[in-house]
């Protein structure tokens, strides 16, 4: 009997839901599971660490690996994981480009923890966690917290991107199948379409050949037509900015595209592009009547970075220059 190929996932910085689309599968897992076996799923499986690392370099067919790499234990596995694996894809809009996880890259390490363990008013206060290094503290050190969010690919070879939060259970199915079938397409490729969303989108027909925006509105502010374009009403939808394979999900739940699919193949920066679409359909040149508009965007930085913070050419904010001789990429730049 021919041994079949195997399948692994594994889980890093995110929220979970990226492993709850995996589940959404429902019966088509069956299907999956008849043509492979999962040997390594942490979340669901009770497999072992060791039991990885007994494995022949490159005899796991395919691994799916979802989320931000934030502490060093999750860059050890990826690591690990890259060298027992043929293929690897990111999964997910936090492996992918870093995801909602990369918002942190606009903090310092050490602001972030004291937020979470001294100043959020609903928490008990408490002492730090203890990291690897902190000789002076007692008990058993955690993995060590980095100074900065990173997409998969900054830390490993990537050979596929299935983007979204979280990606339909339609186009997993199809990135694993493909795979087992041997019909993946050129490598590096992102597994969905590389066309913007409004081109699949259902309000397509309503957008006008031009826009002109007075102000941006936020959706709790205006009782807003359900079948009009969101744009054309003045409400920011990143659809323009965004690639489609989503089957327009959110526009469907009466919610505008935030960007989750992150860009087109010829898009270095989504959120540069989106900004510069939106500058692009302001109807005035009035300096006072810009800054006005700018203004009604209360957080550009979560708007237009909201899932591609990590992967974008800024990635995080700039707290110092660089030592002589380092680059602005390197290790101290957020943190």
């Amino acid at each position: 009997m021919t041994e079949k190929p195997k399948i692994a996932l594994y889980w890093c910085s995110s929220c979970g839901g990226c492993e709850e689309s995996v589940v959404d599968l429902a019966v088509d897992i069956l299907e999956i599971t008849q043509l492979a076996d999962i040997i390594f799923w942490p979340v669901a499986l009770d497999t072992k660490y060791k039991d990885l690392k007994v494995l022949h370099d490159g005899e796991i067919a395919l691994t799916l690996i979802n989320g931000a790499i934030r502490m060093d234990e999750q860059a050890s596995m990826v690591r690990l994981l890259r060298r027992k694996s043929e293929i690897l894809m990111a999964h997910g809009s936090c492996a992918h480009l870093g995801g909602v996880v990369g918002l942190a890259n606009f903090f310092q390490r050490e602001e972030i923890l004291q937020r979470i363990y001294h100043t959020i008013p609903t928490l008990k206060h408490a002492g730090e966690p203890i990291f690897p290094g902190d000789e002076s503290a007692g008990g058993e050190p955690l993995p060590y917290f980095n100074n900065r969010v990173q997409t998969l690919d900054q830390v490993v070879s990537v050979d596929y991107y299935i983007p979204g939060c979280p990606p339909t259970p339609e186009l997993i199915k199809e990135a694993i199948l493909a795979t087992l079938d041997d019909r993946l397409p050129e490598k590096g490729s992102v597994l969905a379409d590389d066309k913007a969303l409004c081109h699949s989108c259902p309000l397509v027909d309503s957008k006008p050949d031009m826009i002109h925006i007075q102000r941006f509105k936020r959706v709790y502010e205006v009782e807003w037509d359900p079948t009009r374009c969101f744009l054309d009403q003045g409400i920011i939808c990143l659809g323009p900015a965004t690639r489609g394979g989503c089957g327009a999900r959110c526009i469907g739940a009466n919610m505008p595209c935030r960007g989750c699919f992150g860009p087109l193949d010829n898009v270095l920066d989504q959120g540069a592009k989106a900004s510069a679409l939106l500058s692009a359909i302001i109807d005035t040149a009035d300096s006072k009547e810009l800054e006005k508009i700018a203004d009604s965007i209360p957080d550009p930085g979560g708007l237009f970075y909201r899932y591609g913070l990590a992967a974008s050419m800024l990635r995080g904010r700039l707290h110092r220059l660089p030592p002589e001789g380092r680059h602005v990429d390197d290790e101290w730049e957020d943190g």
